[in-house]
Order: structure tokens, then sequence, then C-alpha cells
């Protein structure tokens, strides 16, 4: 794009775990194409997953975005599973413009439309979201929350989950790696349930659903509830706010939850131990999401090869104006 006459502006994390020397090299020969290489903000590691293109359209200016949970890298793509958002909604384009006014060294906005960002606004976002739900439990409304993540050992948010268990917050986590709760503390997270899943692929995508009152808010994000990353990494939550897309990342926690093959479930000991299969349906979800990925392509597939382009009859002299 930049050879082609267009502004390009691209940040490396050079501190990017084993991938240092790739990192270096690409910079170096993305400034030779002509690109505006930025290296992030002194002191914290740029974690977050984003992509700004802005474009000149017949009815304006467009920006498109693409948020994810996960590292632009073509060799962790084949093997981490990850989500992501492509979007116009204006919105978050002027969330994403300010992004990258910040992280090229411009002042940070006076506030944000979507987006919630670490170190400076994450952390207050995900203990009110977990206090909004305690609040509705002690009113005894219904409450829930479902949140998927790498590892889990920050104490503050430990202990806000902590509270909500024992206000009665529902609480499902699906956690790969490291989990510093304890379930099963009587009146403390009697209420707390957390599995892991390992597979063939690298379970890498943060999801956050709250019940909210029936009000049901998700969010994707490149952050796990650690403080490294909310104190100490640029981060950024956002949310999915398309009623089918919603529906669509509420599956992929449903049948992660369903999962009875590579599923293991913290017990209060703090070991882990497979699901109990007895009366359970045989369900692995890595599987079925592949199975689901293949069954989409070939329905695309299928469709555009049963597209017939019938070239027009030439007319005859009677039909001629």
């Amino acid at each position: 794009a930049a050879e082609n006459g267009k502004q390009v502006s691209v940040l490396v994390e050079l501190k990017a775990r084993f991938d240092e020397e790739h990192n270096i090299a690409w910079a170096k020969m993305l400034e030779r194409s002509g690109c505006h290489v930025i290296y992030g903000l002194v002191g914290l590691k740029t974690h977050s997953k984003i992509t700004l293109v802005v474009r000149r359209e017949e009815d304006g200016i467009r920006r498109y975005v693409h948020l994810g949970t996960g590292n632009y890298n073509d060799t962790t793509a084949k093997l981490y599973t990850d989500m992501g958002l492509l979007t116009c909604s204006e919105a978050i384009g002027e969330d994403a413009t300010a992004v990258f006014n910040m992280l090229s060294g411009y002042s940070e906005p006076a506030n944000w439309n979507k987006l919630s960002l670490a170190p400076l606004w994450l952390r207050d976002r995900f203990m009110t979201m977990i206090h909004r739900e305690t609040v509705n439990a002690k009113n005894g409304e219904p409450a829930h929350i479902v949140a998927k993540m790498n590892s889990l050992c920050d104490p503050g948010l430990i202990a806000a989950l902590y509270e909500a268990s024992a206000a009665g917050v529902k609480i499902e986590l699906i956690i790969r790696g490291i989990c510093s709760l304890k379930v099963g503390i009587p009146g403390v997270s009697e209420n707390i349930t957390v599995r892991s899943i390992v597979g063939t692929y690298l379970e890498h995508s943060r999801i956050y659903y709250f019940l909210n009152g029936g009000e049901e808010e998700i969010y994707l994000a490149s952050a796990d509830w650690m403080p490294r990353n909310l104190d100490r990494r640029v981060e950024i939550l956002f949310p999915i706010e398309n009623e089918q897309l919603k529906k669509e990342v509420m599956h992929v926690l449903q049948i992660q939850l369903q999962d009875t093959i590579k599923a293991q479930v913290k017990q209060p000991d703090g070991t882990y131990e497979k699901v109990d299969r007895r009366g359970k349906a045989a369900l692995c979800a890595q599987e079925y999401f592949m199975k689901y990925a293949k069954d989409l392509n070939k329905q695309q597939e299928d469709t555009v090869q049963s597209r017939v382009f019938i070239p027009e009859e030439p007319m005859e002299e009677d039909d001629k104006g």
C-alpha cells in the first residue's frame, strides 16, 4: 500500500515474546517500503491487535476497523483459536483513530465511545461490570458472568469475583492456563466453576459475557485478567453489538461449556478432573467448530459454483426500437 502511494503507519512491538528478531526485520522492511513505523509507548508493551483503514468513498470518508484477540502472525494463526471483529462503525472508527493518535505520541481522547484500553481504563471497566452483576444479584435479579481467557491471576478481579459469587452471581470461567482463583470455598466461591480446554489448537480468544439484567453485553479483548495485561500493557476491550454476532459468540461459549472430551474441571483442592460424562453426550468443542467451519466453507463454495451467467440473446428485428 505504501509503495502505491497510500499513507501507512505501522506499530511494531519489538518486545513480542519469541518474535523479537522477526519483528525487527519486518520493521526495517516496512520502513524501506515507505511506511511510518512506530514502536509503541515507553515502558508499556503493546499487546492490542488493531487495524484501521481510512478510505475516501463516494459518500465521504469511511473508516474500517479490525479488532482481534490474536496476533497478526501467520505462524500462530495456524495453531491458535481466536476471534475478531471487522466493522465500519463510526463510533469504533473514532476510537480506533484515537488509539493510533495516542500510540503515535498525540494526546489521549477526552472520552471513548466503545473501546476500553489498558493500562488506564480497562481494569475499572471490568470491575464496574462485575460489580453491576453483584448488585443485581443482591437485589434478587438474575446475574450471570461467563469469561473465557488464557489466565486469571489478578488479585483485585479475583476478589471481585468472590464477592459476586457470595452475592449469588452464577460465574462460569473457561481458563486454559493459570487460574489462581479457588473454587468451592463455602460462602465465597460456591457459585464459580472453572474449566480448562486443551486440544489440537491453543485456546487463545478472550470473551467476556455479562447478563446485565437481561440487557446482555458481550465483549472480546486482547487482555487476560492478569496484572501485566491490565497495568503494564496496551490492551483493548471491544463490544459485540450486532445481534447475530452476539448469538455466534454465545454459541462458542455454550459449546465450550458443554465439552465433555477435552475439558477438565477445577476442584476445590486445586486439581483438575475430566468431566463426568455419565448421561452426557460426547462433545469435543474444537472438533465441533472445525466441522462447523468446513461445512460453512462448503456452503459458500457451493453457492459460488451454482451461479449461472446466461448471456443475453440477440434481439429479433421486430424487437428493435
